[in-house]
């Protein structure tokens, strides 16, 4: 299960035959689980990493990723490109009969903001090198020293991530990308006042989580061209609804905002699908004997 699925704490108690919880990922908001663990509620996570015994019922599991690789980039750099080089507009004028309506935007030499310089945002920062794009990068904690080791580390020279200010990232950023775990301190971190700082030319990315982002004021600005493009994998409903503004809503067209938006795909890739089922079935054959089971969360 995935965080659509909560198990709260009333829900858990009403349960009494529940014992094994399993989740995919090794973090899930959804789950109470100082209430499971009061409640003898065994609950796993996984890693991606793959059954650690064969899985004949499975066929084809590929082996893990290379370190330093994984779907959210792909998805994420997928979503940039896809905006900057208006692949939606393009295949609908191909279909249409047209040919060659606007635009693309150049990355080289422009700016890509990183809001939260974790794992997965330095792995999008060093691709944005290859891009030939200048690196700068915000969250609460970020200082220039950190960000030089988490350059060295990630195997790019000290200074090619630059810390600056929450202000300044969102005002100097053309390209913006949020990689920050939700929590109470980072919900609604990109409001009103930081939509309305960026250029309009520029582009926000989300494969996070929705509620990095204040709903309403990202509608706000979309409908006004305040900004130049936005790429979603994340949503506040999902899937998103059948009367949802973000499915009636004409975007990129009569002054609106253009927007690129996938079904959170950002982890649905074959190959960690395939080791997650294995992982997960491992858990369960190994919860049945008795035996230890891995990647225990409570």
């Amino acid at each position: 299960m995935r965080e659509r699925t909560p198990f709260p704490s009333a829900l858990l108690s009403s349960l009494p035959n529940l014992g094994l919880l399993l989740t995919t990922g090794t973090r899930n908001a959804a789950f109470d689980l100082s209430a499971a663990n009061s409640l003898g509620i065994t609950v796993t996570g996984t890693t991606g990493a793959g059954s650690s015994r064969p899985t004949p019922t499975l066929d084809n599991v590929p082996p893990p990723p290379p370190p330093g690789f994984d779907a959210t980039t792909q998805q994420t750099w997928a979503l940039i490109l896809a905006l900057a080089n208006s692949i939606s507009r393009d295949g609908a004028t191909i279909r249409s009969g047209g040919w060659q309506t606007g635009f693309n935007t150049g990355l080289a030499g422009k700016v890509l903001g990183i809001v939260g310089l974790g794992r997965l945002g330095v792995r999008v920062a060093k691709i944005g090198l290859a891009f030939g794009m200048r690196v700068v990068a915000w969250s609460t904690s970020l200082t220039q020293e950190s960000a030089d080791a988490q350059a060295q580390a990630a195997g790019v020279p000290a200074g090619a991530f630059r810390a600056v200010s929450k202000d300044e990232l969102f005002r100097t950023a053309d390209v913006l990308s949020l990689h920050l775990v939700l929590g109470e301190r980072s919900r609604g971190v990109v409001g009103e006042a930081e939509l309305r700082a960026m250029k309009r030319s520029a582009l926000l990315v989300n494969t996070a989580r929705a509620g990095l982002i204040d709903e309403e004021a990202l509608l706000a600005v979309m409908r006004e061209g305040a900004i130049g493009g936005v790429g979603l994998d994340v949503w506040w409903e999902e899937p998103v609804g059948e009367g949802s503004v973000w499915r009636t809503e004409r975007w990129g067209e009569e002054g609106r905002s253009v927007l690129v938006g996938t079904p959170h795909m950002g982890y649905v890739e074959e190959g960690i699908m395939k080791r997650w089922y294995a992982e997960q079935a491992e858990n369960v054959e190994r919860w049945i004997a008795g035996e230890e089971v891995r990647n225990q969360m409570v």
